[in-house]
């Protein structure tokens, strides 16, 4: 190429670069003048008002500051509702890779209300390393239920989260020899689909089970008991996220198919009641828990979260007066803390005790009622590594149950999108273009691993305490620290009431 050439090219070259920056600078400008005269004239927000167009990043930032905080700024234990530690244990769990760590625990142990184990001096050997057994569930029903694992999937329903969601946590569970837990939205085809053990929860808007006045139909009851798959039923008092309130599904997360399955309208808010309208007392309970078990012949629980002691005496000593056949075969203990469901603020703040205090304090009242060895108590909060879970077994749970946990297993990143249908991994969206993220065929595979390994490593804590099981944990085995900064043995915190 000639000299002049490459000189008119690169002139040429130039001048289009030099309108495209007048172009760009002039459009931003434009858009700035119209941003400002919008700013200036709207009347409901005072910063834009007095600071229009700057005013705009101060959102921006608000939007963007619990991102930088998780990737960036907060240290491994601070992050809130779960912190890296916790996040990073489940990952490398669900890797298959093994779940060692190197040069120390980032992990403070002088923070009140940490729990610690009890070593036990001459712990079996390694030969004799400690094995987790099958457990049976309501031995007075037609179909006793004998779960194999203690570790179980706690409840999601089809609509708060993905068809390939619930097609992995199917398979996994299946995979994992875990029972699988389908939240108050009904039973699904994916829900069977991976052959999971199942237990059906009955929410008080009783999905799947329900008339078309909302109340339940024995008809439709029977249909699902008679799936070999489903195992049990858990009537759904309360849980952790929102207690006195019912569940809450917005409108665009329910396609035809959530709405058959539920049997409600498509595209509808579906806010189930606060509470079940035929049961006003404890009787009323009792007897609406016989008559499940009467109808579908298997075990029947509730699920419900520890508000004040006297409510739980007062539903004790009701069994004890009718009969102990009369009692729930388990009874699902969640936390305060909060759970997977959406929820208003001030109810996932300030309502429900937390686990930590509820789990020790009914696991007493049952042994004092003479009722622990009949009614099987399940653990079900923030318990998603394998301390809090041994904990939860030493507090008096005889299973633990976690949906947090498992969502992680599935790639959750903490998004908090969970109630928007936009979900970026898939996990709670029915938007096709975030859900082709969600791999059921891989990512069941990591279900599968998280759960075996928090049972491989609870089984490893319980074999360092120098039990053979690790539900032979018990209060003396774990020391809670205080706010000296000094541990007290959970046996003392709360001494056995059984008389």
């Amino acid at each position: 190429m000639e000299t002049n050439d490459m000189i008119d090219l690169a002139s040429w070259v130039f001048q289009i670069l030099a309108f495209a920056f007048v172009f760009v600078v002039g459009l931003a400008a434009l858009v700035a003048v119209i941003l400002f005269v919008i700013d200036r004239t709207q009347t409901e927000d005072a910063v834009r008002r007095n600071y229009p167009v700057i005013g705009r990043f101060r959102h921006l930032f608000t939007e963007l500051g619990e991102f930088f905080r998780q990737y960036f700024f907060a240290m491994d234990r601070e992050e809130l509702p779960f912190n890296r530690a916790q996040r990073d244990w489940v990952k490398r769990a669900t890797s298959g890779k093994g779940n060692t760590v190197a040069f120390g625990s980032t992990r403070n142990i002088a923070v009140t209300g940490t729990p610690i184990f009890v070593n036990a001096p001459f712990p079996p050997l390694d030969d004799q390393f400690a094995c987790s057994e099958p457990m049976m569930i309501g031995q007075g029903a037609r179909q006793p239920y004998v779960a194999q694992s203690f570790f179980n999937l706690s409840g999601m329903s089809y609509g708060a989260i993905s068809k390939p969601a619930v097609l992995a946590l199917s398979r996994g569970s299946k995979e994992a020899g875990i029972w699988m837990n389908t939240g108050e939205g009904g039973l699904s085809p994916y829900h069977l689909e991976g052959g999971a053990d199942i237990v059906f929860q009955i929410g008080t808007a009783k999905y799947g089970v329900r008339d078309k006045e909302g109340h339940l139909d024995d008809d439709k009851l029977r249909e699902v008991a008679a799936h070999e798959q489903v195992k049990m039923f858990e009537l759904k008092l309360a849980q952790g996220a929102k207690p006195g309130k019912g569940g809450i599904l917005p409108g665009a997360k329910i396609t035809p198919e959530i709405a058959k399955i539920r049997g409600i309208d498509e595209g509808e808010d579906s806010i189930s009641p606060n509470r079940h309208v035929e049961i006003d007392d404890w009787d009323d309970l009792l007897d609406f828990l016989a008559h499940i078990r009467e109808v579908t012949g298997k075990p029947v629980g509730i699920k419900t979260v520890f508000g004040a002691e006297q409510a739980f005496r007062d539903m004790l000593e009701t069994i004890k007066k009718r009969g102990d056949d009369m009692a729930p075969d388990f009874i699902t203990l969640d936390g305060g803390e909060g759970g997977t469901g959406a929820s208003p603020l001030p109810l996932m703040d300030l309502v429900g005790v937390s686990i930590k205090e509820a789990l020790p304090e009914v696991a007493g009242l049952l042994r004092e009622y003479g009722l622990k060895q009949r009614i099987k108590l399940v653990a079900s909060a923030k318990l998603m590594v394998p301390g809090e879970v041994a904990w939860a077994l030493a507090a008096g749970a005889d299973f633990v149950t976690t949906a947090r946990g498992f969502m992680f297993s599935l790639g959750c990143i903490q998004a908090m999108k969970c109630n928007m249908n936009t979900c970026p991994t898939g996990i709670t969206t029915h938007d096709p273009r975030f859900q082709k993220g969600l791999v059921p065929e891989d990512k069941y595979k990591k279900v599968a691993r998280y759960a075996k390994s928090i049972v491989k490593e609870v089984e490893m804590i319980a074999h360092s305490v120098g039990v053979a099981e690790p539900r032979q944990l018990k209060r003396q085995h774990v020391r809670m620290v205080q706010d000296t900064g000094n541990s007290v043995p959970l046996d003392v915190l709360y001494p056995d009431k059984a008389s």
